[in-house]
Protein backbone atom coordinates (compact mmCIF):
# COMPACT_ATOMS: atom_id res chain seq x y z
CA UNK A 1 0.00 0.00 0.00
CA UNK A 2 1.08 3.34 -0.90
CA UNK A 3 1.15 6.05 1.95
CA UNK A 4 0.57 9.30 0.95
CA UNK A 5 3.75 11.85 0.73
CA UNK A 6 4.21 14.12 3.92
CA UNK A 7 4.11 17.44 3.87
CA UNK A 8 7.40 19.23 4.30
CA UNK A 9 6.09 20.91 8.00
CA UNK A 10 5.85 17.32 9.48
CA UNK A 11 9.52 16.57 7.86
CA UNK A 12 10.62 19.49 9.17
CA UNK A 13 9.58 18.93 13.16
CA UNK A 14 10.99 14.91 12.57
CA UNK A 15 14.57 17.30 11.58
CA UNK A 16 14.50 19.42 14.79
CA UNK A 17 13.44 16.21 16.79
CA UNK A 18 16.55 14.25 15.66
CA UNK A 19 18.63 17.53 15.52
CA UNK A 20 17.50 18.65 19.33
CA UNK A 21 17.37 15.08 21.09
CA UNK A 22 14.02 15.94 22.20
CA UNK A 23 10.26 17.60 21.95
CA UNK A 24 11.33 20.28 23.84
CA UNK A 25 14.52 21.24 22.50
CA UNK A 26 12.41 20.85 18.47
CA UNK A 27 9.71 22.92 20.05
CA UNK A 28 12.19 25.85 20.70
CA UNK A 29 14.23 25.22 17.38
CA UNK A 30 11.02 25.84 15.24
CA UNK A 31 9.42 28.22 17.83
CA UNK A 32 6.58 26.70 18.05
CA UNK A 33 4.49 24.53 20.78
CA UNK A 34 5.68 21.48 22.12
CA UNK A 35 2.33 19.76 21.75
CA UNK A 36 2.39 20.81 18.24
CA UNK A 37 5.62 18.89 17.79
CA UNK A 38 4.43 15.77 19.32
CA UNK A 39 1.33 15.89 16.81
CA UNK A 40 3.49 16.48 13.80
CA UNK A 41 5.86 13.66 15.02
CA UNK A 42 2.54 11.66 15.46
CA UNK A 43 0.78 13.07 12.25
CA UNK A 44 4.52 11.96 10.36
CA UNK A 45 4.71 8.24 12.04
CA UNK A 46 0.78 7.58 10.52
CA UNK A 47 1.58 9.13 6.94
CA UNK A 48 4.83 6.64 6.53
CA UNK A 49 3.49 3.70 8.55
CA UNK A 50 6.62 3.44 10.49
CA UNK A 51 7.53 4.22 14.15
CA UNK A 52 10.30 6.92 14.11
CA UNK A 53 10.87 7.33 18.29
CA UNK A 54 10.26 5.03 21.10
CA UNK A 55 9.37 6.95 24.32
CA UNK A 56 9.92 6.25 27.94
CA UNK A 57 10.85 8.41 31.16
CA UNK A 58 14.71 9.24 30.16
CA UNK A 59 13.03 10.82 26.70
CA UNK A 60 12.78 9.85 22.73
CA UNK A 61 14.77 7.49 21.06
CA UNK A 62 15.05 7.53 17.67
CA UNK A 63 14.83 4.15 15.72
CA UNK A 64 16.28 2.30 12.93
CA UNK A 65 13.63 3.71 10.87
CA UNK A 66 14.48 7.18 11.97
CA UNK A 67 17.92 7.15 11.22
CA UNK A 68 17.40 5.41 8.18
CA UNK A 69 15.39 8.70 6.92
CA UNK A 70 17.50 11.31 8.69
CA UNK A 71 19.87 11.58 5.39
CA UNK A 72 17.04 11.92 3.24
CA UNK A 73 15.71 14.72 5.19
CA UNK A 74 18.43 16.74 6.02
CA UNK A 75 19.13 16.66 1.82
CA UNK A 76 15.75 18.05 1.49
CA UNK A 77 16.14 20.56 4.13
CA UNK A 78 19.40 21.46 2.36
CA UNK A 79 17.12 21.68 -1.24
CA UNK A 80 14.86 23.29 0.03
CA UNK A 81 17.23 26.33 1.78
CA UNK A 82 19.18 26.09 -1.07
CA UNK A 83 15.88 27.10 -2.86
CA UNK A 84 15.27 29.91 -0.96
CA UNK A 85 18.52 31.20 -1.40
CA UNK A 86 18.86 31.04 -4.99
CA UNK A 87 15.19 33.17 -5.07
CA UNK A 88 16.35 36.15 -2.53
CA UNK A 89 17.85 37.86 -5.48
CA UNK A 90 18.39 37.88 -9.56
CA UNK A 91 21.28 35.74 -10.75
CA UNK A 92 22.47 39.54 -12.16
CA UNK A 93 22.45 41.30 -9.24
CA UNK A 94 24.64 41.64 -6.26
CA UNK A 95 21.87 41.48 -3.88
CA UNK A 96 20.07 38.27 -1.90
CA UNK A 97 21.61 36.11 0.49
CA UNK A 98 25.01 33.73 0.30
CA UNK A 99 25.70 31.03 2.61
CA UNK A 100 29.48 30.70 3.52
CA UNK A 101 30.95 27.76 5.65
CA UNK A 102 34.55 27.64 7.12
CA UNK A 103 36.06 26.30 10.53
CA UNK A 104 35.42 27.40 13.91
CA UNK A 105 37.85 29.50 14.70
CA UNK A 106 38.29 31.11 11.39
CA UNK A 107 34.34 32.17 11.81
CA UNK A 108 34.61 33.74 14.91
CA UNK A 109 38.21 35.21 14.95
CA UNK A 110 38.92 36.19 11.01
CA UNK A 111 36.01 36.44 8.78
CA UNK A 112 34.01 38.76 11.18
CA UNK A 113 36.54 41.52 10.16
CA UNK A 114 35.98 40.65 6.51
CA UNK A 115 32.21 40.38 6.67
CA UNK A 116 32.07 43.98 7.62
CA UNK A 117 34.32 45.09 4.97
CA UNK A 118 32.10 42.85 2.32
CA UNK A 119 29.06 44.71 3.79
CA UNK A 120 30.80 47.80 3.11
CA UNK A 121 31.41 47.29 -0.72
CA UNK A 122 28.26 44.62 -1.35
CA UNK A 123 25.59 46.49 1.13
CA UNK A 124 22.79 43.97 -0.10
CA UNK A 125 23.98 40.65 0.27
CA UNK A 126 23.33 39.24 3.10
CA UNK A 127 25.47 36.26 4.75
CA UNK A 128 24.64 32.87 6.40
CA UNK A 129 27.69 31.95 8.05
CA UNK A 130 28.11 28.14 9.41
CA UNK A 131 31.13 28.05 11.61
CA UNK A 132 31.50 24.58 11.97
CA UNK A 133 34.57 21.90 11.82
CA UNK A 134 31.64 19.56 9.70
CA UNK A 135 32.41 20.12 6.21
CA UNK A 136 29.43 21.35 4.78
CA UNK A 137 28.67 19.83 1.31
CA UNK A 138 29.01 22.13 -1.80
CA UNK A 139 27.70 19.65 -4.36
CA UNK A 140 24.51 19.06 -2.71
CA UNK A 141 24.16 23.31 -1.98
CA UNK A 142 24.64 22.95 2.23
CA UNK A 143 26.61 26.13 1.28
CA UNK A 144 27.22 28.75 -1.42
CA UNK A 145 30.79 29.54 -0.44
CA UNK A 146 33.43 27.88 1.93
CA UNK A 147 36.73 28.40 3.09
CA UNK A 148 38.52 25.08 3.90
CA UNK A 149 42.15 24.04 5.14
CA UNK A 150 42.01 21.30 2.94
CA UNK A 151 42.24 21.08 -1.17
CA UNK A 152 38.47 20.39 -2.39
CA UNK A 153 38.93 17.50 -4.61
CA UNK A 154 35.38 17.57 -6.74
CA UNK A 155 35.67 17.91 -10.06
CA UNK A 156 32.60 20.35 -10.04
CA UNK A 157 33.50 22.85 -7.95
CA UNK A 158 35.74 26.23 -8.47
CA UNK A 159 38.81 26.20 -5.88
CA UNK A 160 41.50 28.87 -5.02
CA UNK A 161 44.28 28.36 -3.17
CA UNK A 162 44.82 31.82 -1.47
CA UNK A 163 47.87 30.85 1.04
CA UNK A 164 49.37 28.30 3.81
CA UNK A 165 47.87 29.31 7.48
CA UNK A 166 50.74 29.26 9.88
CA UNK A 167 50.23 27.50 13.69
CA UNK A 168 52.55 27.66 16.51
CA UNK A 169 52.35 26.58 20.17
CA UNK A 170 51.35 29.50 22.60
CA UNK A 171 50.80 30.02 26.15
CA UNK A 172 49.61 32.59 28.55
CA UNK A 173 52.26 34.40 30.31
CA UNK A 174 50.71 33.50 33.79
CA UNK A 175 51.45 29.84 33.10
CA UNK A 176 54.99 30.45 31.62
CA UNK A 177 55.53 32.58 34.99
CA UNK A 178 55.03 29.00 37.04
CA UNK A 179 56.73 26.61 34.40
CA UNK A 180 59.43 27.55 32.89
CA UNK A 181 59.34 27.57 28.92
CA UNK A 182 60.11 24.76 27.14
CA UNK A 183 63.61 24.46 25.99
CA UNK A 184 63.54 21.37 23.92
CA UNK A 185 60.74 19.47 22.07
CA UNK A 186 60.41 16.21 24.81
CA UNK A 187 60.12 19.29 27.37
CA UNK A 188 56.28 19.12 26.24
CA UNK A 189 55.86 15.42 26.88
CA UNK A 190 57.55 15.83 30.47
CA UNK A 191 57.36 19.29 32.28
CA UNK A 192 54.06 20.87 30.57
CA UNK A 193 50.48 20.53 30.82
CA UNK A 194 49.00 20.71 27.24
CA UNK A 195 45.83 21.37 25.01
CA UNK A 196 44.49 19.02 22.26
CA UNK A 197 42.83 17.24 20.81
CA UNK A 198 40.62 14.48 21.91
CA UNK A 199 39.40 12.00 18.99
CA UNK A 200 41.53 14.40 16.50
CA UNK A 201 44.95 12.79 15.93
CA UNK A 202 45.82 14.69 13.42
CA UNK A 203 48.20 17.23 15.64
CA UNK A 204 49.44 14.05 18.33
CA UNK A 205 50.49 12.60 14.23
CA UNK A 206 52.26 16.09 13.65
CA UNK A 207 54.20 16.07 16.96
CA UNK A 208 55.46 12.33 16.59
CA UNK A 209 56.54 12.97 12.99
CA UNK A 210 59.04 15.45 14.58
CA UNK A 211 59.89 13.02 17.36
CA UNK A 212 57.49 14.40 20.35
CA UNK A 213 55.55 11.01 21.90
CA UNK A 214 52.64 12.53 24.16
CA UNK A 215 49.98 10.24 25.65
CA UNK A 216 46.71 11.08 27.58
CA UNK A 217 48.64 12.08 30.86
CA UNK A 218 50.30 15.04 28.94
CA UNK A 219 47.23 16.66 28.65
CA UNK A 220 45.36 19.62 31.03
CA UNK A 221 42.21 19.60 28.44
CA UNK A 222 41.40 17.14 25.31
CA UNK A 223 38.35 18.87 23.52
CA UNK A 224 37.69 18.43 19.68
CA UNK A 225 36.12 21.88 19.55
CA UNK A 226 38.90 24.47 18.65
CA UNK A 227 37.54 27.48 20.34
CA UNK A 228 37.42 25.56 23.66
CA UNK A 229 41.05 24.78 22.83
CA UNK A 230 41.65 28.30 22.18
CA UNK A 231 39.90 29.86 25.06
CA UNK A 232 41.87 27.40 27.41
CA UNK A 233 45.25 28.86 26.18
CA UNK A 234 44.39 31.75 26.38
CA UNK A 235 43.22 31.30 30.13
CA UNK A 236 46.54 30.02 31.16
CA UNK A 237 45.51 26.41 31.54
CA UNK A 238 48.55 25.11 29.59
CA UNK A 239 50.39 24.73 25.86
CA UNK A 240 48.18 24.84 22.75
CA UNK A 241 47.90 25.00 19.05
CA UNK A 242 46.81 28.51 17.37
CA UNK A 243 47.08 30.74 14.46
CA UNK A 244 49.45 33.15 14.53
CA UNK A 245 47.75 36.21 14.23
CA UNK A 246 44.66 34.93 16.02
CA UNK A 247 47.53 34.70 19.13
CA UNK A 248 48.32 37.80 18.50
CA UNK A 249 45.13 39.59 19.21
CA UNK A 250 45.45 38.14 23.19
CA UNK A 251 48.69 40.43 24.50
CA UNK A 252 49.39 37.86 27.04
CA UNK A 253 49.96 35.17 24.45
CA UNK A 254 53.69 34.06 24.23
CA UNK A 255 54.72 31.70 21.25
CA UNK A 256 57.23 28.57 22.72
CA UNK A 257 59.65 26.96 20.59
CA UNK A 258 59.14 28.96 17.73
CA UNK A 259 61.11 26.07 15.45
CA UNK A 260 58.24 24.28 15.88
CA UNK A 261 55.63 25.28 13.57
CA UNK A 262 52.81 23.87 11.15
CA UNK A 263 51.06 24.97 7.98
CA UNK A 264 47.49 24.61 7.07
CA UNK A 265 46.06 25.48 3.14
CA UNK A 266 43.68 27.51 2.81
CA UNK A 267 41.14 27.62 -0.20
CA UNK A 268 38.29 28.75 -1.26
CA UNK A 269 35.67 27.26 -2.72
CA UNK A 270 32.39 27.49 -4.87
CA UNK A 271 30.19 25.44 -7.10
CA UNK A 272 30.24 25.58 -10.76
CA UNK A 273 26.67 26.33 -11.26
CA UNK A 274 27.32 29.50 -9.23
CA UNK A 275 29.84 31.01 -10.83
CA UNK A 276 27.34 33.42 -12.68
CA UNK A 277 25.28 34.21 -9.99
CA UNK A 278 26.39 37.37 -9.43
CA UNK A 279 26.24 38.32 -5.26
CA UNK A 280 27.97 34.51 -4.80
CA UNK A 281 30.85 35.50 -7.42
CA UNK A 282 31.11 38.88 -5.33
CA UNK A 283 31.66 36.69 -1.82
CA UNK A 284 34.24 33.92 -3.10
CA UNK A 285 36.61 36.67 -4.54
CA UNK A 286 36.22 39.25 -1.33
CA UNK A 287 37.06 36.56 1.11
CA UNK A 288 39.66 35.24 -1.14
CA UNK A 289 41.35 38.53 -1.32
CA UNK A 290 40.60 39.43 2.11
CA UNK A 291 41.98 36.21 3.30
CA UNK A 292 45.19 36.67 1.13
CA UNK A 293 45.78 39.69 2.82
CA UNK A 294 45.45 38.18 6.41
CA UNK A 295 47.52 35.25 5.76
CA UNK A 296 50.43 37.60 4.33
CA UNK A 297 49.64 39.82 7.46
CA UNK A 298 50.27 36.23 9.40
CA UNK A 299 54.24 35.76 8.28
CA UNK A 300 55.34 38.32 10.16
CA UNK A 301 55.38 39.83 13.71
CA UNK A 302 54.98 36.40 14.65
CA UNK A 303 57.57 36.93 17.78
CA UNK A 304 57.07 38.53 20.67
Amino acid sequence: MKHPEPPWELLRAFLAVMRGGSLSAAARSLDVAQPTIRRQVEALESCLGAVLFTRSKAGLAPTEAAVAALSYVEAMSSNADALARSISGSARSERGTVRVTCSEVLGVEVLPSMLVSLREKHPHIDVELVATNRREDLLRREADVAVRMVRPTQSALIAARVGSLPLGLFARDTYLAAHPPPVRLRDLATQHALIGADRDRSMLDALRAKGVELGPGQFALRTDNDLAQLAAVREGLGIGVCQLAVARKTPALRRVLPSLSFELEVWVAMHEDLAGVRRVRAVFEHLKGALKLHLAGQLTGTQR
